[in-house]
């Protein structure tokens, strides 16, 4: 006999073994890391001192504190130093000020050199830095002492050449010094421009001065100096050329041919500087840029009548970021080719921002609709300023990203192509006809390309497998190949393109679509053949499109067919609640479609177009029940597939029974049971086919609303119905469904009932409890709430507990 358990069963007993005992073992090595934790932690180091008076550490270093305490003291003694010289001691004059200061400073100069081999290097600079303030001050006294009569600013020019060249003779004697060769520096940026304004020189002389002189702090970038002299030069570069750039921009405006070598000068001062500060290569190559966009354009700009202002510049941007060629033979590095691009780009842009005002009047212009619709006038055309060199602008642009290539190029083609389109119209000033069909054109165009990803996605190969777990992908050649990095298994996700200009020309698409619809609701003929094309439009690309262009597609496509519809009546001279009907047959359709092809917005935006038809014939009640009825209709016809079933069965019943609610409306019914009853009744029967399905549901949930749909209002009825025919039927009815409450245990129809029935009783009572009442006398109802309060006082636990019964017997029912 054999007792081996069969194969499945033996199967899932091993299975059931193993994976108790992994569950073990991963228990057993997590407490094995917490032990090993415990034994081989190190000790915590207390967060506090361990006794009062123990060493905190120190916040600042006796290194740090020694530098702040000299800085201060160097500081307080050059501020009195000045006010001895300028202030104090008037006494004793200028000569002998001077004379105190020339010692002064000969000491202070002298006592670094015997500080330095004494090691007290910090000590030194200190001092040293209050010498060099004492040799400014000092050459203010010679000039107040010797030479009174000189003119300031050309005293001021040799004292500063002279003074940096003391100054870096000082830095090479005492190189240990970190202060003097900076301060070298920045003495000579002042000779060569205070010396041109002594002599009288303009701006632009004096801008050329300091480009001059930032020429040279460029130079001293490349010799191989102190770190603290570049810095003095590159910050002295940078600031003058700061101030020279405003200046040859200014005189490239008022005049070209003065402006246009200074801004030469700076931007070749700029690039060579980018060679010797290779981070800030790029930024220093867009200023350079910029500058030699503002200098080559001047003069033309000022040849040229105004509107070509902004053309001339945006021809020299282009023609600056096509720089990009060359890169790939070696003549540009990549750094400064970036940075041209930069500029270039970014003056075109500027170029277009200008030229947007034809576009936006193409698109929007045809929204002005105080001619009235097809009224056969037109609105007059919004003209920009200069559209004709806007468009010349546009086409620039649009040629210039095409060849670029890439994705931002094929973008910026895209949708500068599409802006040209738009703008022609008003720049040429074209017929309405013209004007129609450039707009559809653009249409298609942009509609072309937003299904063209879609289309090319169809084509595409199968994916390839993953490969298997454990495995290294091998690594891809070519552009990719480089986006790898140390220890990455996966390349860099490649660009998509195709999602980019599917949105750009989606977006176009319909902006051209509803510019043309606007600008063709001003004759009749038009407006039919241009929403006959957009349907057609819209409806291949949602044949051809993919994802969202896809969908936004078939949306468009329901919203043209619905102006269709609306067109034809508003045509056929029927009003607006007929107009309304005839809208419903877009909902129609839709579902109808559906059927066959699925489209997630196609159906939604036929729901939006059935709600507008059926406001439409709100103002007629007849017609309205008439369009909820149709509603009602097209739902269940939807409620026929699966997966609308639950949504649209119901929207059918609201729409049948409102129809049905504005019939009895229209015919003046106004007993409150002709509008209750259609909705119980249904009601009463989905909770019976609920309950039979599903006898655990609860009662309420199954028979409450239909029962209170028609009690409620019901009672509310009778308390203002002074007949006795409503209520008799009402508690004959409540009666009724007490009694089947009780019958079947159910509490809903029970509680419902009972309280429809009790109350109904005592608005049949209420006439003679109140006569009743007035016939007693006064004193005899609160003799009898006095007797009925001590009877339930002598037997309140006794109630207690008979009310508790009933609620548990309540609390049994369903």
């Amino acid at each position: 006999m054999d007792t081996n358990p069969p194969p499945v069963e033996e199967l899932r007993r091993v299975d059931a073994e193993l994976a108790r005992l992994d569950a073990r073992r991963a228990e057993l090595l997590a407490r094995r890391a917490w032990l090993l934790g415990v034994l081989y932690a190190p000790p915590a180091r207390p967060a506090a001192p361990p006794f009062p008076g123990a060493v905190t550490p120190a916040e600042t270093s006796p290194r740090g504190a020694q530098n702040v305490l000299l800085t201060l003291g160097g500081t307080l003694l050059a501020i009195a130093a000045l006010a001895f010289t300028l202030v104090s001691w008037g006494s004793m004059g200028i000569a002998g000020r001077s004379a105190v200061l020339l010692a002064v400073t000969s000491a202070a100069l002298a006592a670094p050199a015997v500080l330095l081999r004494r090691g007290l290097a910090s000590t030194a600079e200190a001092v040293g830095a209050l010498g060099l303030v004492l040799t400014v001050l000092d050459a203010y006294a010679l000039h107040r002492v010797a030479l009174p009569g000189t003119d300031g600013l050309g005293y001021a020019a040799v004292a500063s050449a002279v003074l940096a060249g003391l100054w870096a003779g000082y830095g090479g004697l005492l190189r240990r010094l970190r202060l003097p060769f900076p301060a070298a520096v920045a003495a000579a940026q002042l000779p060569l421009p205070l010396g041109v304004l002594a002599a009288g020189g303009g701006p632009a002389a004096v801008a050329w001065a300091a480009v001059l002189t930032a020429a040279a702090d460029v130079l001293l970038l490349g010799r191989p100096v102190r770190a603290e002299a570049r810095i003095a030069a590159g910050a002295s570069a940078g600031v003058l050329a700061a101030w020279a750039l405003p200046v040859g921009t200014w005189l490239s405006l008022t005049s070209p041919w003065t402006g246009a070598p200074l801004l030469l000068g700076c931007a070749a001062l700029c690039l060579y500087a980018a060679r010797a500060v290779r981070p800030a290569a790029s930024a220093l190559a867009v200023v350079a840029g910029l500058a030699a966009v503002a200098a080559v354009g001047g003069p033309p700009r000022a040849a040229l009548p105004p509107e070509w202002t902004v053309p001339v510049y945006a021809v020299c941007g282009l023609a600056l970021a096509s720089l990009w060629r060359p890169v790939r033979a070696g003549w540009i590095p990549g750094a400064v080719r970036a940075g041209f691009g930069l500029a270039g780009g970014g003056v075109a842009a500027v170029g277009v921002l200008w030229a947007l005002p034809p576009v936006l009047a193409g698109v929007l212009g045809p929204a002005d609709r105080s001619a009235g619709l097809w009224s056969g006038r037109h609105a007059a055309p919004v003209l920009a300023d200069h559209p004709a060199t806007a468009v010349l602008v546009l086409l620039l642009g649009a040629v210039a990203a095409a060849t670029a290539g890439g994705v931002w190029g094929r973008w910026g083609a895209v949708a500068l192509g599409w802006a040209l389109l738009t703008a022609l119209p008003v720049a040429l000033e074209l017929s309405y006809a013209a004007g129609l069909a450039v707009r559809l054109v653009a249409t298609a165009a942009a509609l072309g390309l937003a299904v063209r990803p879609g289309a090319a996605a169809r084509g595409l190969p199968e994916p390839e497998p993953e490969p298997a777990p454990g495995s290294v992908p091998e690594r891809p050649e070519g552009a990719w190949g480089a986006s790898w990095t140390a220890g990455a298994a996966v390349p860099a996700a490649p660009p998509a393109p195709g999602a980019l200009l599917g949105w750009t020309g989606l977006a176009a698409g319909l902006a051209s679509a509803g510019s043309a619809l606007l600008l063709a609701l001003d004759v009749r003929a038009a407006t039919f053949v241009v929403l006959g094309v957009l349907l057609a439009l819209f409806t291949a690309a949602a044949v051809l499109g993919a994802g969202a262009v896809r969908e936004t597609a078939a949306g468009a496509a329901v919203l043209a067919a619905a102006g269709l519809a609306g067109a034809g009546a508003a045509a056929a001279g029927l009003s607006a609640a007929a107009a309304g009907l005839v809208l419903l047959l877009v909902p129609a359709g839709t579902a109808a479609l559906a059927v066959r092809v699925r489209s997630v917005a196609a159906e939604p935006t036929g729901v939006a177009v059935g709600a507008l038809g059926v406001a439409l014939t709100v103002p007629r009640p007849a017609v309205l029940a008439l369009a909820l009825a149709l509603g009602g209709v097209v739902a269940a016809a939807t409620a026929l597939r699966p997966e609308r079933r639950r949504p649209a069965s119901w929207t059918a019943g609201a729409l049948f029974l409102a129809a049905a609610w504005v019939r009895l409306a229209v015919w003046g019914v106004s007993v409150p049971e002709a509008y209750t009853l259609p909705v119980t009744v249904p009601a009463l029967v989905v909770g019976l086919l609920r309950r039979r399905r599903d006898p655990e549901a609860s009662s309420w949930a199954a028979y409450g609303p239909g029962l209170a749909v028609t009690l409620v209002p019901g009672l509310a009825a009778v308390w203002s119905d002074p007949d006795w025919v409503r209520p008799l039927l009402l508690g004959a009815g409540a009666l009724a469904v007490t009694l089947l409450g009780a019958r079947f245990r159910l509490q809903a129809p029970l509680v419902l009932g009972g309280t429809a029935l009790v109350l109904v009783g005592a608005h049949e009572l209420a006439p003679y409890v109140v006569q009743l009442v007035g016939a007693l006398p006064r004193w005899l109802p609160p003799a009898a709430a006095g007797l009925l309060l001590l009877a339930v006082g002598a037997t309140y636990e006794r109630r207690l507990c008979e009310a508790r019964m009933l609620r548990e017997r309540l609390a049994r029912m369903r």
